[in-house]
């Protein structure tokens, strides 16, 4: 299934490229770097060159839904011209690739030149495991064991961009690995880019029943494409863990770039270290 906003005509994927455009966010970039990397020799690994525009930064979605549209606007423009040539653009998670997809136009303004270029970019912006799954076709033979894994998607990242369905077929693609679905999937961890900052207290009681409803499932682990999401959900189990005095983790997580490169016979970056 293509991956949509509610009301819109069904998306249209275009062959496998040369290359394409890696936009790593800014969570990724200083928290997960290792994410970043390995969603980078996933694409390389499949012969697609990837560039790295420099001078990418924040894609605006903290400012932009905490009431600061200037803030985001000026986010925003002074990325338009980091993706000159035409190939897709990837994003290792859909919350941000969701908020170039279809809010970059918006907050622009109103300037023609300007929401032309936004919405140029946002038709060829892909989050990863929609780009892996409809446009690469990713089908490598799973090379780890049998293992039960449960999956978290962030909810504007279902909304925006269909990660939940992408991420179950690509899970679905890996013949040694389970996946247990768990109560409160669709529901909000509690991250919310600043929402969490703000108001810590309803955050808490969010990604502890999220943490819950996952670890009720028996997963040996968390499986996500969206660091905000995963280190929100991790830290309140480790928080637990601690809590209880356990010494090993009870709910570890992975970036699903990780984990596809694990299973598929790659090194991880992490694991390098």
């Amino acid at each position: 299934m293509s991956s949509h906003m509610p009301g819109t005509p069904t998306r249209s994927y275009p062959p496998r490229p040369e290359a394409v455009y890696f936009y790593a966010t800014c969570l990724v970039d200083m928290f997960v770097p290792e994410a970043g990397m390995d969603a980078i020799t996933l694409l390389e690994r499949e012969g697609i060159r990837v560039i790295f525009p420099d001078n990418q930064t924040c894609c605006g979605q903290p400012a932009f839904t905490s009431g600061f549209p200037d803030e985001a606007r000026r986010v925003v423009a002074s990325q338009l011209d980091l993706f000159p040539g035409d190939y897709p653009i990837v994003v290792p998670s859909g919350s941000c690739g969701g908020m170039i997809r279809w809010h970059w136009e918006k907050v622009v303004g109103a300037d023609p030149a300007l929401k032309a270029r936004a919405a140029a970019i946002a038709a060829r912006t892909f989050e990863l495991a929609e780009f892996l799954l409809h446009v690469v076709g990713f089908n490598r033979k799973d090379e780890g064991p049998a293992t039960t894994v449960t999956l978290h998607t962030s909810c504007s990242a279902r909304r925006e961009m269909g990660t939940h369905l992408v991420g179950r077929e690509l899970l679905a693609r890996l013949g040694n690995v389970t996946l247990a679905h768990h109560d409160h999937e669709s529901e909000c961890c509690g991250f919310g880019g600043t929402f969490s900052l703000k108001h810590p207290d309803v955050s808490t009681a969010m990604v502890s029943d999220k943490v819950a409803a996952l670890k009720a499932t028996g997963a040996s682990q968390l499986v996500t494409a969206d660091c905000g999401c995963m280190l929100n959900i991790t830290q309140r189990a480790a928080r637990e863990d601690q809590d209880a005095g356990r010494s090993k983790p009870s709910l570890p997580g992975e970036h699903l770039a990780t984990f596809l490169l694990r299973r598929t016979g790659g090194s991880p970056a992490g694991d390098q270290q």
